[in-house]
């Protein structure tokens, strides 16, 4: 009886600690978030959309509205499309509308279906002055919302520009899901502030984007700063929940194939085992003003080899305006 009571009274000893740990990180992580939001405020505008701030960035001049859509789960897309971004400010409009629960936009209760995400992108660049047609430049999931733009608003869409692109063929029949239960780890992780434990080694491994030299050093730190503000946000794993839904109504719908779109496919290897780039130049080819381009890198391919993409649209749209 003693061994049990003395076990019993070390678990509580346990629990009661790291309880007290994880309250402490929790207060830490919100006094820091209060601190980080001080010290890096939004560097573009907030538009009320759905009841909810929406965080839209604007730069560059030139004829064409180049809009950034980030793939899933990008903490900060301001500073994860800088690299490609900057290389065209000179030369077209740049506008990166932050989704519901990314960068500085508010986390919002409206569900990720893909007709709220695209009616809120639609109505952030309304609020913001932001006319088109658009050059809409998207990368992973926001393929999905790209595409459905086209078939719901051809006249708003001038071109798409594919950044490893999610498809609906690969979506119903490759894609597998995360576990729920990770993605739920990962949220309370996130949420409580243990993100901040993370490495430095760890950190860079997670983002190589903090060694690029197209980013200043302030650059780095709000990357971390909207990381872990941002990341597995409940926006994020409810986009999750909707991606097989949103996928057959674009699979429901033709293929865009009056929109001129532009494919630059990875080699895959951090998508999936199937055949990635197959997959996407298969779609891309059955439009009538397609093209693609295979890079050899991974699947954050404007972060690694935005000179090439940049150089690569610029040829593009003026062929398009021609």
């Amino acid at each position: 009886m003693k061994f049990f009571t003395i076990l019993g009274i070390i678990l509580l000893v346990i629990i009661i600690i790291m309880t007290l740990f994880l309250f402490a990180a929790t207060i830490n992580h919100k006094n820091k978030l209060d601190q980080e939001y001080i010290e890096y405020p939004p560097p573009g505008k907030l538009f009320e959309v759905n009841n909810k701030s929406i965080h839209v960035y604007a730069a560059g001049q030139g004829d064409s509205t180049l809009v950034f859509l980030a793939g899933h789960g990008t903490c900060c897309p301001i500073i994860d499309f800088k690299p490609l971004w900057m290389r065209l400010k000179d030369d077209y409009k740049i506008v990166i509308v932050e989704r519901a629960g990314y960068g500085w936009s508010e986390t919002s209760n409206n569900p990720r279906d893909i007709d709220t995400l695209l009616e809120e992108t639609r109505k952030a660049l309304e609020l913001a002055g932001k006319k088109g047609p658009y050059v809409l430049v998207a990368h992973s999931m926001s393929g999905l919302e790209a595409i459905y733009w086209a078939q719901r608003y051809p006249s708003e869409v001038k071109a798409i520009i594919g950044i490893d692109p999610l498809v609906s063929d690969f979506v119903e029949n490759y894609l597998e899901l995360p576990p729920g239960i990770k993605l739920s780890f990962m949220y309370f992780i996130s949420r409580i502030g243990l993100s901040r434990f993370m490495s430095k080694n760890e950190l860079e491994k997670s983002f190589p984007l903090v060694k690029s030299n197209d980013l200043s050093a302030e650059d780095k730190q709000v990357l971390l700063a909207l990381f872990y503000k941002s990341s597995y946000t409940k926006n994020m794993l409810n986009e999750i929940e909707y991606l097989t839904e949103n996928a057959k109504k674009v699979k429901a719908n033709n293929i865009p194939v009056n929109t001129p779109m532009y494919f630059f496919i990875s080699d895959g290897k951090e998508v999936t085992d199937a055949d990635w780039r197959v997959l996407l130049s298969d779609y891309v080819s059955q439009t009538d003003y397609g093209k693609y381009k295979f890079l050899d890198s991974g699947h954050y391919i404007h972060n690694q080899q935005p000179e090439i993409i940049a150089d690569e649209i610029n040829s593009f749209l003026k062929n398009v305006s021609n």
